[in-house]
């Protein structure tokens, strides 16, 4: 049985919406990343701030659905 890493790493390759997933996550971690070095947020950077957070678990929570079916299927889904 395939590690969550090795079947990360085959849906990268094979799955064109886990990469477009993957990279909107890290996308998000560097916005984040850049809030996240300021000392002091405003209002409006939190609310910003928060919206990163949920939109980046998000993106998490489908490519761990992603892998879960691949690993139940033993194949990966066709690429939307």
């Amino acid at each position: 049985m395939q590690t969550e890493q090795g079947l990360a790493d085959q849906l990268r390759q094979t799955n064109r919406e886990f990469k477009a997933l993957e990279e909107t996550h890290h996308r998000l971690e560097s916005e984040l990343t850049e809030l996240q070095r300021r000392h002091v947020l405003t209002p409006q950077e939190e609310v910003v701030k928060k919206h990163l957070q949920k939109e980046k678990l998000a993106m998490k929570d489908k490519m761990a659905e992603l892998i879960r079916q691949y690993r139940e299927q033993g194949t990966p889904q066709a690429a939307h």
